[in-house]
């Protein structure tokens, strides 16, 4: 019974604190909704994003298969994504990677046909220009999946290097003289570690991933110049960049030779567009893929605080704790800086690759959910969200599982919905859809909207180097300072613990509390230099 009084007690608190920020600010929502009534909401109101022109951006991953379906075909499309980038603008998303949008055999499109394409079921080159004009216009910027490792063996390439393989005598030599694709791949007379057997032949090729994606050669020149040749045709169209899909497997085991190719790609690809950006997937330890910044390139993607098993993950299970979260931070970006002074972190909570976050913890109401969404967006560089997070949505085992159509609505038939990939499980979700949540000030999207928009309203949040304060600092609650010299220093303080935390901040010279994300009703309150934190609350400071 005490408890509850408390709670109570605390409740009415925190609606009378409301009225007085909304008295004195004058943000209440003139609409009378209840959004209102959060405290991110009154009091983030009053932010203005910054204007972005550089690679320091929020990044929305989206796998159009399933995202939004304009044509009534069961099938996500590029018409789609055009209708819903009012959605992810006002999310605070400037910028959007697309999973493979070529022409290819399989639903997940990373096994290419066609590399100067769009797959059909996803419309037609006119539809991806308009999508490029559409973001352009908005001030977003747009990537594309590039998948140089393999291509699919129904590419024209594999194709006529299998019929002359099929159609040369055993006693002879194969040459790329005679078919210049032979040279594309790599064959062998003999069996091999990772290499199928071609049909119809005693000739074995190179195939890593599966029999279906057969391995480029790319110490070929001539495949180099079909690369060079592809990062034009979709640079020339406004494309501003490429994803690099398992750069660690170009050459199997060999760190250097991929990083020296990444090296010749990044170049060839700024010899383009001098501002073409590029991220690559390097899914090993942080130390390995650390030492691919070697090459020259933007960003790799950040897995040591990725994933069930990742840095994020670990804080809200309590096998990190809130001060590990920090310095974590500020030791990753020293040694991203010695590999590459100009480096761009890019990091991310989840992708396609991996079991959505809503299932990394047990009995969850959604409050770690959200608190770990923005500890990923509270990290520097360019941060990556995979669509249907800002949801919650559920998704493990199989890889179409991980792929399910955004959850727009409950209802499976409403307009734009996808039917998702052939062999998905059916699945029930664990939070409501986006109809829902929207009307919901505490909803999983309010709140990732709120961590987005605070993003864009503090450039440093992703410029600025991590200093954490230590002294202020324990297991359950952190401090940090974001600066970078250019703009204004914002001071983080986090409570990644179920109970409410106070801090001292009087000597830190940051005296304005200028933005929150609550997971609840309840407040943070600052007074005489001291801020009390609820549960899994962040507050951010300037002076």
């Amino acid at each position: 019974m005490k408890n509850r009084q408390h709670r109570i007690c605390r409740l009415l608190s925190a609606v009378l604190l409301v009225s007085g920020l909304a008295s004195c600010t004058n943000t209440a929502d003139p609409s009378g909704s209840a959004v209102s009534v959060t405290q991110m909401a009154q009091l983030n109101a009053g932010l203005t994003p910054e204007k972005t022109e550089d690679h320091y951006r929020n990044t929305y991953e989206v796998f159009l298969y399933s995202f939004y379906d304009s044509n009534n075909d069961g099938i996500g499309d590029l018409q789609g994504l055009i209708k819903k980038l009012d959605y992810i603008q006002d999310m605070g998303f400037n910028a959007l990677w697309l999973m493979p949008i070529c022409p290819s055999p399989t639903y997940h499109k990373y096994d290419v046909t066609d590399y100067k394409a769009i797959d059909p079921q996803y419309g037609t080159m006119d539809d991806y220009d308009a999508l490029i004009k559409e973001c352009h216009d908005r001030g977003m910027t747009v990537i594309t999946d590039l998948v140089l490792n393999h291509t699919s063996v129904e590419h024209e390439w594999f194709r006529q290097a299998h019929d002359y393989l099929k159609e040369l005598p055993e006693d002879w030599g194969a040459s790329a003289e005679y078919c210049p694709y032979f040279d594309y791949y790599n064959f062998s007379r003999e069996f091999k570690g990772g290499y199928e057997k071609l049909p119809d032949t005693n000739w074995y090729y190179e195939a890593r991933f599966w029999s279906g994606m057969p391995d480029l050669n790319l110490d070929s020149e001539a495949v180099r110049n079909e690369i060079t040749d592809i990062m034009k045709f979709w640079l020339d169209r406004g494309t501003d960049g490429f994803r690099l899909d398992a750069v660690t497997s170009f050459y199997t085991g060999n760190d250097a030779k991929n990083t020296e190719f990444l090296r010749w790609l990044c170049d060839a690809g700024r010899s383009i567009k001098n501002d073409c950006y590029f991220v690559a997937e390097g899914w090993t330890v942080q130390g390995t893929y650390a030492a691919y910044y070697d090459s020259g390139i933007d960003s790799m993607f950040d897995f040591a605080f990725a994933d069930s098993e990742g840095i994020i993950s670990k804080t809200l299970k309590g096998s990190y704790g809130a001060e590990d979260f920090v310095n974590a931070l500020a030791k990753e970006e020293q040694l991203y800086s010695e590999h590459n002074p100009s480096y761009v972190n890019a990091p991310f909570y989840t992708n396609h690759d991996m079991a959505r976050g809503a299932g990394y913890y047990a009995g969850d109401d959604g409050t770690k959910t959200k608190t770990a969404l923005a500890l990923n967006l509270l990290m520097g560089g360019n941060a990556f969200v995979y669509y249907g997070e800002e949801l919650g949505m559920k998704g493990s085992g199989k890889d179409e599982n991980k792929r399910a159509p955004m959850y727009w609505d409950s209802d499976a038939q409403a307009e734009g919905m996808c039917r998702g990939p052939e062999y998905m499980d059916d699945f029930d979700m664990k939070f409501p859809p986006f109809s829902e949540q929207e009307k919901d000030p505490l909803s999983i999207w309010q709140y990732v909207r709120q961590a987005v928009h605070i993003r864009n309203a503090f450039p440093v949040i992703a410029r600025g180097k991590t200093v954490p304060l230590d002294e202020l600092s324990e297991e359950e609650y952190a401090v940090m300072i974001k600066e970078d010299g250019t703009h204004e220093p914002v001071l983080i303080a986090m409570n990644l613990d179920e109970n409410s935390h106070e801090i001292d901040l009087g000597s830190t010279g940051y005296g304005t509390l200028s933005a929150t994300l609550n997971t609840s009703m309840e407040f943070a309150v600052y007074k005489d230099g001291k801020l009390t934190l609820p549960p899994y609350t962040i507050a951010f400071f300037t002076k």
